[in-house]
């Protein structure tokens, strides 16, 4: 199964998008489009581009995205068991978590049943809620009922007793959010003891961009407090654990923040100004270490891990060249609006 799997992984690589394929789906004439889609493995994104189809997709941008993250994943996960299996599942349970956050927001502005069900991510065979009976939850107690009794009850535990305390929506989605990655770092740690350094480097990036991201945004832009803000954080054991991210709470400034990362972190991180800045440069180094494992000779969880990382940045890089074509914007618009430096191999 091995061989199965790194010869998939590498055949989806040749679908990822270099930097100069993305310039030119910004600059292509109309008629083109769908065709750079479909040669990157995307014909779902090329509704509304190919004219010979006459078809049309009634799901909104962003869900064919994620169908299309979800096809990749499951051909992906068929050949895996145990850990590996797992962790690719878990891997796909974010959206499903979207799906939760929907639920229990239009449940506080009593939304109709159907128009929730339509805002839903459809999952396919990652699904794991019963959507249809939770939208007829009479209220967000009833909702909270339900979910406490499914597959992401601890989650969703945790979550509750936060909105309890404060019935803050912003608290209710960031106990979510934490408890999910907390989840994930669960099941990432039999992997990361049985392969070893490709795999844990792949989520000691993913962990300290969020952690460090999520800190400078709850700190800064929300004004929350240091404690606070440390209580919201997912618990780690990289880089960035819990005393150190203790101690980057309690600074008063972005700057000071940044001044009291380790040295290579500051080198990665000089000059940026905001939060949006550290994240680009921060998915970057990512970008650049994923693709390192990608076309390495990693087990193959950790090649389908890395993958699935740039898998991902590419489609959302590719959503803002079409979302930017659909509004008109100017072509040198679009590519700042990517905040994308391209991945390189040093």
């Amino acid at each position: 199964m091995s061989a199965y799997l790194d010869t998939r992984v590498s055949l989806y690589a040749g679908r990822l998008w270099p930097d100069d394929a993305l310039t030119a789906l910004i600059e292509a004439p109309d008629g083109t489009v769908a065709e750079r889609l479909i040669g990157h493995g995307l014909p779902q994104l090329a509704t509304g581009y190919d004219r010979a189809s006459g078809t049309q997709d009634p799901r909104s941008l962003e869900q064919r995205i994620i169908a299309q993250i979800l096809d990749e994943t499951r051909v992906l996960v068929r050949p895996q068991s145990g850990a590996a299996r797992a962790f690719l599942t878990f891997w796909t349970a974010r959206f499903e978590m979207s799906n939760v956050k929907t639920l229990l927001r239009s449940k506080m502005t009593n939304e109709r049943p159907a128009a929730i069900l339509a805002r839903l991510i459809p999952m396919g065979t990652f699904g794991r809620l019963d959507n249809q009976g939770l939208v007829h939850a009479e209220d967000i107690g009833e909702l909270l009922r339900r979910l406490e009794a499914g597959p992401y009850a601890g989650i969703v535990r945790r979550a509750r007793r936060a909105f309890e305390q404060s019935h803050d929506p912003f608290s209710l989605d960031a106990a979510l959010d934490r408890g999910y990655y907390e989840g994930l770092v669960q099941c990432a740690q039999p992997l990361e003891e049985a392969v070893g350094a490709p795999f844990r480097s792949l989520m000691a990036d993913l962990i300290d961009r969020i952690n460090l991201v999520w800190l400078l945004r709850y700190r800064f832009n929300y004004g929350l407090p240091p404690a606070e803000v440390y209580y919201l954080l997912v618990a780690s054991h990289y880089t960035l654990s819990g005393a150190r991210l203790r101690d980057l709470a309690a600074q008063d400034s972005l700057e000071a923040v940044l001044a009291a990362l380790p040295a290579a972190w500051q080198a990665r991180l000089a000059g940026a100004t905001d939060v949006p800045d550290v994240f680009a440069r921060m998915e970057h180094v990512a970008a650049d270490q994923a693709l390192r494992v990608l076309r390495s000779r990693a087990p193959g969880i950790a090649r389908a891990f890395a993958y699935l990382i740039l898998r991902e940045r590419d489609l959302r890089a590719v959503r803002a060249v079409l979302r930017g074509r659909h509004l008109g914007l100017p072509d040198d618009d679009i590519r700042l609006a990517l905040r994308r430096a391209p991945a390189e191999l040093n």
